[in-house]
């Protein structure tokens, strides 16, 4: 599935109060739980596609089925088997071939492991790659971060290197680098949008530059509303708004285009476990209605916050 559009409103907002549809059991292994989810995505009926990290698996949980989990990839112990995965930070799902493409970081590789059931181990992709996220557009190439290289790269199905899109000049906070770059968003246009985690903005690449633009952050660490701090998941809409995990301040903040400054539209009160609280936000995605998922890692638990249109 590339890069999923939701039509959000301009004028939205959210219920404060998050609902958790995933773990929130304590941290551990068991199906009902999860230990440090990383990145999401949401499929067309509201199924949740997690990066376990901890438990090193990928997890499945059916919209309305919020005691259990399955298993979908992963799940047989940390190591670099095939069958096995180390550290995911990222899935998406590629509707095409009904499979998921998984960022096995700590084994340095990207990963396909079919849906269908009976599957017990996936496929190499790209190796010798340390890779934390993943986009997909129309044409089904696929955007690799590497937080190693501080550069992203755009590869077709069966091709080994891929081709620069983003960074590639050393880690530092010039327009033509980056400084560990973590989640990705690719629009229709190919424009590439990283949130660019150790100089605290969100950068877009347009398909072909040679330089990014800063469209949010970028104003050092900090938590005024110009700044990110540690930014990770991120989502573009239609109109062009920015969403974004701004981990380090425990809340999801949206930028509109243009914008110098962004608002809060969750979180932002507080380390915490409660319904309106984050304990380190990290991956986000949004659903075809416009709900809000963010995986909060301390909590161990995805939370869902609906959508509410201000007409």
């Amino acid at each position: 599935m590339f890069s999923l559009l939701a039509n959000i409103s301009a004028n939205a907002t959210w219920s404060q109060n998050g609902v958790t549809v995933a773990g929130g059991n304590g941290a551990g292994g068991a199906t009902n739980q999860l230990n440090k989810p990383y990145g999401l995505v949401v499929d067309d009926d509201q199924t949740v596609v997690i990066a376990d990290w901890m438990n090193n698996r990928i997890m499945q949980w059916e919209n309305g089925d919020t005691t259990n989990g399955q298993v979908v990839a992963g799940g047989n112990g940390q190591g670099n088997g095939l069958h096995q995965l180390y550290g995911p930070t990222d899935v998406l799902i590629d509707n095409e071939t009904d499979s998921l493409i998984i960022c096995d970081q700590k084994n340095d590789r990207v990963v396909r492991w079919s849906r269908r059931s009976g599957t017990t181990q996936g496929e190499i992709l790209i190796d010798s790659i340390n890779c934390y996220g993943l986009a997909m557009d129309e044409k089904r190439y696929l955007y690799v971060s590497d937080c190693g290289k501080h550069e992203v790269r755009r590869y077709k199905f069966g091709e080994k290197n891929g081709t620069l899109v983003a960074g590639g000049n050393g880690a530092g906070d010039g327009l033509n680098q980056l400084n560990y770059p973590t989640y990705l968003f690719v629009d229709r246009d190919h424009s590439v949008y990283v949130s660019d985690n150790e100089n605290h903005r969100v950068m877009k690449w347009v398909e072909g530059a040679k330089e990014g633009i800063v469209i949010a952050g970028g104003q050092g660490e900090g938590d005024a509303l110009t700044q990110l701090y540690y930014p990770l998941g991120l989502f573009v809409d239609t109109l062009g708004t920015l969403y974004v995990a701004d981990q380090g301040n425990d809340r999801v903040m949206r930028w509109t285009q243009g914008a110098k400054q962004g608002t809060v539209i969750v979180g932002g009160n507080g380390p915490g476990a409660g319904a309106n609280q984050f304990n380190v936000p990290v991956g986000l995605s949004f659903d075809r209605h416009g709900n809000l998922y963010v995986s909060d890692y301390w909590n161990h638990r995805v939370q869902r916050f609906s959508i509410e249109y201000d007409l």
